[in-house]
């Protein structure tokens, strides 16, 4: 057991220094570190009956001592250990909460977690060994509960099998010898605006960001009432309105929203500024722009090579020059640019362009 504890520290420590490189794996986790935040969570969108009246002070992150056992070097997964009041024999409660935030749905999710418990409660019985040498041994020794939670903000819905038997070849002839667990997904499609808005905490105001899929849908926001943003607001810790600013800036920019706007928009989160936050907005698409400019590059360079050929039949008008320089498509200068290498003067190229203008066919 010394070796495998080496083993464990080992593989933790050479992943401490990972560093997450997906922009919304990095958002997420700074939900879920927050105690405050990951209680809204729990209490709000989980539907357990067990953690309804979870508080932040309730939680505790465990999530260091299980680095080494996340795949793809991503730390936005997270282990709490959640301190459950009124229940007879039950001090805590292991809650693995999985951000689930890739593009498709990860079919083999179930036997991701099933890895994922058995790692923990291994984790869990060495720890009481350590404490009561020979106890796991006893009759009387139970493991704790685990509910395995994935937050899932993809698009469409979560399609994946939720428990791990409908994975197993023959499941019904041999169920009984089959491990028979679920898992909870949370999608964030479940829920309109409407239904964030009513939650009124600082968690639905991340949520409704996190489900803008372009800047154009910011114009549905306008339409939330203004008390919602007033009291998220007026109640919010700073610390907390602080750190809204630091996740919508992550959600904002994967928008490819530049970053003084980003800026400027979360500077009006910390200031509790919500009566303004979406009213100055601008709808940006830095990738969308840079197609544009790119394609009207093209059609400038296509245009300045049509005016090089007209400029052997003499002096180009300078109404004539205007209207080559301004168009944009592609299509037209084309032929613009083979009639112009046909002309015989400038008169015959108008009446060219004339006549293609005008729907008629022009050698």
């Amino acid at each position: 057991m010394e070796d495998r504890t080496v083993q464990k520290k080992e593989q933790s420590q050479n992943t401490n220094n990972i560093r997450n490189t997906r922009v919304k794996d990095s958002g997420a986790k700074l939900i879920f570190d927050n105690p405050i935040l990951c209680a809204q969570f729990l209490r709000g969108y989980t539907d357990v009956d067990i953690l309804k009246n979870v508080q932040p002070e309730d939680i505790e992150d465990v999530s260091e001592r299980f680095l080494w056992m996340w795949q793809e070097n991503r730390d936005s997964d997270s282990v709490k250990k959640i301190r459950v009041a009124d229940v007879p024999g039950i001090e805590t409660i292991f809650l693995i909460t999985l951000i689930e935030h890739q593009s498709k749905v990860d079919y083999d999710m179930s036997f991701r977690i099933l890895r994922y418990i058995v790692q923990i409660l291994t984790d869990y019985a060495e720890e009481q060994e350590k404490k009561h040498p020979g106890i796991t041994k006893t009759k009387g020794f139970r493991y704790p509960p685990i509910i395995p939670i994935v937050f899932y903000d993809g698009p469409g819905n979560w399609t994946a099998e939720v428990n791990f038997r409908e994975k197993v070849f023959l499941n019904d002839a041999l169920n009984e010898f089959i491990p028979d667990f679920s898992y909870l997904v949370v999608p964030l499609s479940k829920y309109s605006d409407q239904d964030l808005v009513e939650k009124g905490d600082e968690l639905s105001l991340i949520m409704l960001v996190d489900k803008l899929k372009s800047t154009a849908d910011f114009q549905n926001l306008k339409e939330i009432p203004g008390d919602y943003f007033e009291n998220i607001g007026k109640n919010s810790p700073e610390s907390v309105l602080k750190l809204i600013g630091k996740i919508i800036s992550v959600l904002l920019l994967k928008l490819n929203i530049p970053k003084e706007e980003v800026a400027d928009f979360t500077d009006q989160i910390e200031r509790r500024n919500f009566a303004m936050l979406f009213e100055n907005f601008e709808a940006y698409d830095v990738q969308e722009t840079r197609r544009i400019s790119k394609a009207e590059g093209k059609a400038e360079g296509k245009a300045e090579s049509v005016l090089e050929l007209l400029e052997d039949l003499g002096e180009i008008p300078e109404e004539l020059k205007k209207k080559i320089m301004s168009q944009r498509d592609m299509e037209t200068l084309k032929k613009w640019h083979k009639m112009a290498a046909r002309a015989e003067s400038l008169g015959q190229f108008e009446q060219a362009i004339e006549e293609l203008a005008t729907g008629k066919d022009t050698k």
